[in-house]
């Protein structure tokens, strides 16, 4: 059974990679066999990641880009194909989020938010996509969605209609790359508080968020490794795309 997730001889890039559920994920992926690229816009977090890779047997290369730049995620697939080899697994785990209420939000906040959570997954997918539909090469894409992608969560309205626009990306490029080799699939994690989204949590919100969680609790960074792996693995998943795999505590089958 282990060879179902075998992911030896797989190449990863992992977009945000540098961040702590992406990082987890990039982490479960080197454990599984494969080697890891860490894409980030921090330089250090993504220095620090792929040193975390190496730690584990596998070669990790950090690699500073902005995701919202096509020149920069072209740079980091000719780095990966002449320093490891290939691009088999694309994971696009870029975001940013805001509280900003409807009427305040500016032009500037909403297209930051559109570009870094919306476009970076446009863009990777064209670069590494291109790659990965070639003969002979295929691959899996992975997006990450989210809880509030629909119905929209209040709060976070850009963030909503971005990740709205990721579950159509992925299902398109599914449709359009399954006879080429290439899955494309998204994860839609529930609550996972990390630094983005922290400083919405207030203690009714919390509340709120609970009550609509029949598990009633948050979901650990490395509870979406799983998913990540299976998604990523031919063997395992070879006959799934275009899928929105929840990992959300049941948040999303819960109404009253």
């Amino acid at each position: 059974m282990s060879g179902l997730f075998d992911l030896t001889g797989k190449v990863a890039a992992v977009v945000g990679g540098g961040g702590v559920l992406a990082g987890e994920m990039a982490l479960g992926l080197a454990r599984a066999g494969a080697d890891v690229a860490i894409l980030d816009f921090n330089a250090d977090a993504a220095a620090a990641r792929a040193a975390q890779v190496r730690e584990l047997g596998r070669r990790g290369l950090g690699i500073q880009v902005d995701a919202t730049k096509k020149a920069d995620l072209q740079r980091a697939l000719e780095t990966m194909l002449a320093e490891l080899g290939g691009a088999h697994i694309l994971v696009n785990a870029a975001g940013i989020n805001s509280g900003t209420p409807f009427f305040e939000i500016s032009e500037e906040e909403w297209q930051r938010i559109i570009d870094v959570d919306l476009k970076s997954v446009f863009l990777a997918c064209q670069v590494f996509g291109a790659h990965m539909v070639k003969p002979g090469n295929g691959g899996s894409v992975i997006n990450i969605s989210s809880a509030s992608s629909g119905p929209p969560l209040s709060k976070v309205f850009t963030y909503s209609v971005a990740k709205g626009g990721v579950n159509q990306i992925t299902q398109f490029l599914a449709r359009e790359w399954a006879t080429q080799g290439v899955r494309v699939n998204a994860i839609l994690p529930g609550f996972f508080p990390a630094e983005q989204n922290r400083k919405l949590l207030t203690e009714e919100r919390v509340a709120s968020i609970m009550r609509h969680t029949p598990m009633n609790r948050y979901g650990e960074a490395s509870e979406l490794v799983g998913a990540a792996v299976y998604l990523s693995s031919e063997q395992a998943s070879g006959f799934v795309t275009g899928s929105i795999l929840r990992v959300d505590g049941g948040y999303l089958a819960m109404t009253i």
